[in-house]
This record gives C-alpha cells, sequence and structure tokens, in this order.
C-alpha cells in the first residue's frame, strides 16, 4: 500500500510548508514534470475532440455566484468575500460560472452546437484544517474542466463520448476505476428546487448508462446542487473510494444566466449545458496515480524518462551527446555519472525510471546503447538512433508498454 503523502515527499514530487499555509501544496521540478506532461495530454485529448480552450479569472462578483446559485447552496466551502472599491468580489469555487457568461457574451446559432469550451483553471474551496492532506485535500485546485452547450438531443451523444474519453484517459495512465456512480439529490435544501428539472436531467443520465452497458450504482446525496452527476469512482491501497472524473447535465444555469441559441425556425432556444471532468482535479490525479504506481508512472509520464549511465569516466562524452539528443527528440534524460557510485547503486537508485541506457567501451565505439528496462528485462545492445526511436513511439502513443515483449528479454 502506498501513501502519497509519504512516496510524493520522498520522489520529490511536491511538499508543503506551514508558512505557505494548510492545504496549499507546492510543486517540485519533478512533480511539476508529472503535472505538466498530465495536462498537456488532456489539452491534446481535447483538441482532438473538438474542445476549444478558454481562460477565465479566478475571482468573480458575488453577484456571479448568486446567479449561479453556489451561493445560496454551496457558500460554505466557499472563501468569505473580499471588498474591493464597494463591491465584493469572490475566489471562484467552480469554473461553470465563468463559461456561462463567457457563452453569453457571443450570439450563437444552431449550427455552432455543440459547442465545447474546456479550461485547465483555478478554483478555491475553503476546507477544514482537519480534513487537508497531501494532494486529495487541498484548498487550491486546479481543475481539468468544460462546459458542453447543446440542444436537448444532443445531450446524451455529448455525454457518452466524454465517458469514452475517462475510458481512455484511464487506459494510458493505468488507472482502474472501481465502479461508477449516478449520483442523485438527497434530503435537505441543498438542491435547487426544479423538480421537473431533476426527472429530465437524471432520465438522460440513466438511459446514458442502461445504453453504454456500464454497471453503476445510484447513490442519493451526492449530485451537484444544480443536476445529477455520473461519478467514476476509484479506491486507493486501503480500499477509500473517491470520485476522480465526472459528467453532469444542467438545466439550471442555462437558465439562470438566460443562454440561448438561435434555432432552425429563427426563434431563441435554451441550450442544455453539460459539465464533463476527464481527470478531475490535477492534484487529486496525480495523488492516485502515486498510489496506484508506487511512483513508477507510465513511461510517457515519468518526470525522468531515460537515465543514462556512462560506466566510466570515459564515456561521459557518449553519455552527453546521448542528453543531447534525447533534449532534440522531447526525451526527458539524465546523466548518472561514476561519481554517484557503482554501476549497481546507480541502477538502483534509478529503480523508477522507466529506461536505463548504459554506456560501456563497446558500446561507446559502436554509438550503441544496451537498454534496461524498469520490470527488469534487459535488451542486447542496439543503434541509439533506433532506441530512441522505440522510445519516442512508445510514448508519443501513450501507451504503458516498456517494450515489445518480443524484443525484449527477461532478466534472469
Amino acid at each position: 500500500m502506498h501513501d502519497h503523502r509519504k512516496l510524493g515527499r520522498e520522489l520529490g514530487l511536491f511538499d508543503t510548508d506551514p508558512l505557505i499555509g494548510a492545504g496549499l501544496p507546492y510543486w517540485l521540478p519533478d512533480g511539476a514534470a508529472v503535472r505538466h506532461t498530465l495536462e498537456e495530454y488532456i489539452r491534446a485529448a481535447e483538441r482532438g475532440a473538438g474542445y476549444q480552450h478558454v481562460y477565465s479569472p479566478v475571482l468573480g462578483k458575488r453577484e456571479l455566484y448568486e446567479i449561479s446559485g453556489h451561493w445560496a447552496h454551496y457558500s460554505d466551502d466557499m472563501f468569505p468575500p473580499m471588498d474591493l472599491g464597494g463591491e465584493q468580489v469572490v475566489l471562484r469555487p467552480s469554473l461553470c460560472p465563468h463559461h456561462a457568461v463567457i457563452y453569453r457574451s457571443r450570439s450563437h446559432s444552431y449550427r455552432e452546437l455543440p459547442l465545447r469550451m474546456a479550461e485547465l483553471g483555478g478554483m478555491y474551496r475553503s476546507e477544514l484544517s482537519g480534513v487537508l492532506g497531501g494532494l486529495t485535500r487541498v484548498r487550491a485546485i486546479q481543475l481539468n474542466d468544460a462546459h458542453i452547450f447543446c440542444t436537448l438531443d444532443q445531450v446524451a451523444g455529448e455525454a457518452q463520448a466524454a465517458l469514452e474519453m475517462i475510458r481512455q484517459a484511464y487506459r494510458a495512465l493505468g488507472i482502474t476505476s472501481t465502479r461508477y456512480r449516478l449520483s442523485l439529490p438527497g434530503p435537505g435544501g441543498k438542491y435547487v428546487a426544479a423538480p421537473e428539472k431533476w426527472q429530465r436531467s437524471t432520465a438522460l443520465l440513466t438511459d446514458v448508462l442502461d445504453r453504454s452497458g456500464l454497471p453503476y450504482e445510484a447513490a442519493e446525496g451526492e449530485a451537484a446542487f444544480y443536476g445529477p452527476k455520473i461519478d467514476v469512482q476509484v479506491a486507493d491501497g486501503a480500499g477509500r473510494e473517491s470520485t476522480l472524473s465526472t459528467v453532469q447535465v444542467d438545466f439550471h444555469q442555462p437558465e439562470q444566466f438566460d443562454l440561448h441559441y438561435i434555432g432552425a425556425d429563427g426563434a431563441k432556444h435554451r441550450p442544455v449545458m453539460v459539465h464533463r471532468s476527464i481527470i478531475g482535479s490535477v492534484e487529486r490525479a496525480v495523488a492516485h496515480l502515486i498510489e496506484q504506481h508506487g511512483g513508477a508512472f507510465p513511461a510517457w509520464l515519468a518526470p525522468t524518462q531515460l537515465v543514462i549511465l556512462p560506466i566510466s569516466d570515459s564515456e561521459l562524452p557518449n553519455a552527453a551527446s546521448l542528453a543531447r539528443h534525447c533534449a532534440r527528440l522531447g526525451l526527458r534524460a539524465e546523466i548518472a555519472g561514476p561519481d554517484r557510485g557503482s554501476l549497481g547503486a546507480r541502477i538502483r537508485e534509478a529503480r523508477l525510471v522507466p529506461y536505463q541506457a548504459v554506456i560501456g567501451a563497446k558500446e561507446a565505439a559502436d554509438d550503441h546503447v544496451a537498454v534496461r528496462l524498469r520490470d527488469g528485462r534487459r535488451l542486447d545492445p542496439q543503434p541509439v538512433g533506433d532506441v530512441l526511436a522505440h522510445i519516442s513511439a512508445l510514448i508519443a502513443a501513450h501507451s504503458t508498454d516498456l517494450w515489445a515483449d518480443t524484443i525484449a528479454s527477461r532478466e534472469s
């Protein structure tokens, strides 16, 4: 069982400091490399699926959240307003009100729909000190968020496409979901009082799950205040569940912000807003990945993808040349020279790095490398160009495989 709070610090991925504050972790260079790579993967996947990216401010007037319903239903989780020039501004607890306003800023035809708007943006939650820990419960959150503005008959297809994006991302990340949950409202006043909207949105998500053939469980009291959700659940090593990804249907905010599009009949119509997050918050996603893989990330995500191991100082020029070659290809490589100990010690130190390129006198003379894989397999010496081309192809494909099994033989 891996605890990301302990392992993440040991691996130099992130840390905290009481001077910065509880629930406000900072990212160290290796952790920043993982985070940046993950964010770029998501952005590329979204671009490929027809999303348009935007940026929006992390502050908003209190009135914005009064209109969206957050102030009435979610203010306990928000930071107090700040008085600025006679106005009250708030650190946002979510991105959806900003995206609704961005949609409203331009007129839209039915021909433009579905309009898919995405952002990796900051938001803030006023979490109590007692529940804060590591990367899973924090006060400053970087959210992979998107909102799809579409017609009613497009909702099911967009929700299904979002679920497929989640499955593809989990495959690339080596993540296994524990279950799908249909999150429904429960008793109490924390939900928008609009029974007909709840019935319509619940029916839509139920149909999506039934048509997809995914097993799911309904859970009351887990919905967003404005609508039901499909939550994709994951579990840590102790079996504790959390929500990583979500798809939501929202009839509430389009009405609150008076959103519309011009239909084929020339009249105004109200769009539906589908909220979806592929990996949820970057912090929680990385926490889960640390625990899932024990720091041995998929090669495309690893902070160091290849460690270069010259056997003696004589091979250092070859090691430097190989490092430059890696940099040109966009591979994250570092040299672990003889000054860091024996070859065996350096191999053990780099046990979490996917690829170890050993260069001895013979390899240096032939411009070859002998590659050791993280799982213990060894490859016969091969030309540098061939090895890097193979690694680059696997990384570009976001594969969880280290090498083709027909090429490598397991170390005895």
